[in-house]
């Protein structure tokens, strides 16, 4: 039996940590002395109180499994909705849907937008918009599980309804050391990035909102022009490789900087295959380029091409150019790169390099029985044997997405808007990458889509980032009987 009380309690910590991140902005504004002041302390009043009578009102026990994905599920929808009264409160968005697709945007690190004019945005709701991808870039529940004490198994219950899937081993056996750790690394690189793009030409502000938008491979920028404002070959080299790294399972870095030894990463073959994809689409946009007569210099080329993939391909979704005028070529790959993803256990979404791994092996050994009907061939996946089960939820992964793009892709055309614009739409929210092509391209935005639209790219947005399972188990009648 699912048990009201107890659940309420989780939200109401949850609630609670987004009212306190609330803070960080309110200081922001306070420092910019915006006229925001007020409406946005009354929005972090609001979430903090509302999480505190829900925490001292419940009952405080032991979670099971099926409680799990309710909190994961309904966490983040809360946090969205609450993380959205920042920009009703202050009269920047206020339209309900648009200020729930913002932060649902943001938590889910799509890094889609309906803010036309950014840069006349107040700096306190930008800082708020970056920091809600970096909050839910390592995971919402993830942060919770690294900073609540004496939670013990009921941790894993949460931790594993956040992270389904193909993942990789955990750092340590108990769940909370293992988020910490991660967080701890998440942290510390996101220092650094900080730094580097201060030292190379940033200011403070626009390094820490790029800082949590790229660690969190979500997008947003402070800038109309995105990432293409800084005509800057060290900045966005920067920023390339550290999208990159985010879209690396966060576990990898933790062993790699604890042992001292790059084997960890090259021992990995998802990372050999993810970095293979980046690579080898980098190279085949810079032919294309090449062949269409781009006036880029060669550094020029091989620096759009390697940003626009990687920004791609790690669902980041940041611009330096406008990718759409590019040749056919190029925008066939970038469209490609929209259903491929980070690797598990990083910040990135979408179907995942280790899926395409686990699923071209299996067809090789379908192939290779057709020749040896006798023979007994395992499936392996990093030296690992991969069970049926865990094969079949790949491919019911599988067909759940494309179901998911179809029906958006449909819902979207539906509100009268053009098949190219609908099915990149749908992918980019799905895939929690931000940027399509037609009416959503790089140099557009989405406030055109009609608020019924804005609500349907929303839940996509939030079914991609929790990877379909968690909000779908809610819908099915048996997942509610004891």
């Amino acid at each position: 039996m699912i048990r009201t009380r107890v659940i309420l309690g989780y939200l109401g910590r949850i609630i609670l940590i987004i009212g306190i991140s609330m803070l960080s902005s309110v200081l922001c504004s306070l420092y910019y002395r915006e006229s925001i002041i007020i409406p946005f302390s009354l929005a972090a009043g609001v979430t903090i109180v509302t999480g505190l009578l829900l925490v001292f009102s419940a009952e405080k026990q032991a979670i099971h499994y099926k409680e799990g994905f309710v909190i994961v599920s309904l966490g983040w929808l809360l946090a969205s909705l609450f993380g959205s009264l920042p920009y009703i409160f202050t009269g920047c968005l206020p339209s309900f849907a648009d200020a729930f697709f913002e932060t649902v945007s943001g938590f889910t690190t799509t890094g889609a937008s309906v803010i036309s004019n950014v840069e006349a945005t107040p700096k306190g709701l930008l800082f708020w918009r970056s920091l809600t991808q970096w909050l839910g870039g390592m995971g919402i529940i993830g942060l919770f599980v690294a900073i609540i004490s004496g939670m013990g198994a009921q941790a894993n219950h949460l931790f594993k309804a956040e992270v389904p899937g193909p993942v990789a081993n955990k750092i340590s056996p108990r769940v909370r050391e293992t988020a910490k750790k991660l967080w701890i690394t998440y942290i510390v690189l996101s220092v650094c990035c900080t730094v580097l793009l201060y030292l190379f030409g940033m200011n403070i502000f626009d390094s820490l909102c790029h800082t949590f938008a790229t660690m969190a491979t979500g997008g947003f920028s402070t800038r109309n022009a995105s990432v293409g404002y800084y005509n800057s070959p060290l900045i966005q080299w920067t920023l390339t490789l550290f999208m990159f790294i985010a879209g690396v399972n966060f576990t990898l870095h933790y062993l790699g900087f604890k042992q001292r030894n790059l084997q960890v990463y090259l021992k990995n073959r998802e990372f050999l295959f993810y970095t293979a994809i980046v690579v080898v689409a980098s190279l085949l946009v810079t032919l294309s380029l090449s062949l269409g007569g781009s006036e880029l210099s060669t550094e020029g080329k091989l620096r759009a091409a390697f940003f626009q993939v990687v920004t791609i391909v790690t669902t980041t979704g940041y611009s330096s150019v406008d990718f759409e005028l590019w040749p056919n070529m190029a925008l066939g790959i970038i469209f490609l790169m929209m259903f491929v993803g980070g690797c598990a256990g990083s910040t990135g979404g979408n179907i995942k390099p280790g899926r395409y791994l686990i699923l071209l092996h299996r067809s090789i050994i379908e192939i290779k029985r057709i020749i040896h009907p006798k023979a007994v061939i395992s499936l392996r996946f990093n030296d690992r044997i991969i069970s049926d089960s865990l094969l079949i939820n790949v491919l019911q992964f599988f067909f759940l997405y494309i179901m998911f793009l179809a029906l958006g892709t449909i819902g979207l055309s539906c509100l009268d808007v053009d098949l190219i614009t609908s099915l990149t739409a749908a992918a980019s929210c799905l895939g929690n990458i931000g940027p399509g092509l037609g009416q959503v391209g790089p140099m557009d935005n989405y406030s055109f889509i009609a608020d019924s639209g804005k609500y349907l790219l929303s839940l996509l947005m939030l079914i991609g980032r929790l990877e379909i399972y968690p909000l779908l188990l809610l819908f099915l009648p048996d997942f509610w009987r004891e």
